[in-house]
């Protein structure tokens, strides 16, 4: 049995309710890293989901950020990141989200990104085109990185890893309108997707990180790749960029001789 876009809503809203219950609360915070937290709520959050799957899609496989995920076939994957933005959830920033995608033999064909506190779910098939709340949206027509309002992250290593970003940063933060850093990088894609901001790119996350918020973006008419150029930001070494086309191939350009590229 195959999902529908409308069950990938279903669920994300249902999660995102348990984040919303959570929202501003004292929290039980663990350390995966010297800086990269996890929460009480992450957890039952992705218990939920991976309780929802499981029932209605028995079998299926699951790639989750907390628990690593579920086995099942691969040939039916989903992709979940049930709090995308935890350092911000801890500290009573709104804007976070849930992120679940499904792919069929490989290719991803569903995406939905619930932000609970705003009310906006995004959300996509391949081939339908992108939509929040319902409606159509469309990427920006913005043409010049001098009129462009970019976002980026940066890797929970970078305070010891050389290849950092910041490089990158301060260079398209002298030719870009402005670049903003949000924290969840499902929610960058879905702004790119819905116009909001021209341009978003980073290195190093996980497939759960942009997943979802990938095909949203494609399907909005925006060019996804790796910062490469490559057609692959699902898989190791994994990162992204993504725009419209006109102003990913000037993002490109000066990304590909940095040594994000390299990385």
């Amino acid at each position: 049995m195959q999902p529908t876009l409308n069950d990938l809503i279903e669920i994300a809203r249902q999660s995102g309710e348990i984040l919303r219950a959570g929202f501003g609360k004292q929290h039980q915070l663990e350390l995966k890293g010297e800086i990269d937290l996890v929460t009480e709520i992450d957890h039952q959050s992705e218990e939920f989901i991976l309780d929802e799957i499981g029932r209605r899609f028995p079998g299926h496989a699951v790639l989750s950020e907390e628990s690593g995920g579920r086995a099942g076939s691969a040939e039916q994957l989903w992709y979940v990141d049930p709090l995308d933005g935890t350092l911000n959830y801890s500290h009573g920033l709104a804007i976070f989200s849930v992120s679940i995608a499904y792919a069929q033999n490989g290719i991803l064909t569903l995406g939905a990104v619930y932000d609970p506190i705003s009310e906006e779910i995004y959300a996509a098939e391949r081939g339908k085109g992108a939509q929040l709340n319902g409606n159509l949206i469309l990427v920006s027509s913005t043409a010049e990185l001098k009129s462009s309002l970019l976002v980026t992250g940066f890797p929970y290593d970078a305070w010891t890893n050389p290849i950092n970003n910041f490089a990158e940063f301060q260079l398209f933060s002298r030719q870009a309108q402005g670049v903003r850093r949000l924290g969840s990088a499902a929610l960058d894609l879905c702004y790119v997707a819905a116009g909001r901001l021209d341009g978003f790119w980073e290195i190093r996350l996980n497939a759960w990180d942009v997943a979802a918020g990938g095909l949203i973006a494609q399907e909005a008419g925006a060019l996804v790749t790796d910062v490469r150029g490559g057609p692959d930001f699902l898989h190791k070494p994994q990162s992204i960029l993504a725009a419209n086309p006109i102003l990913h191939a000037k993002m490109l350009e000066i990304l590909k001789e940095s040594d994000l590229t390299k990385a």
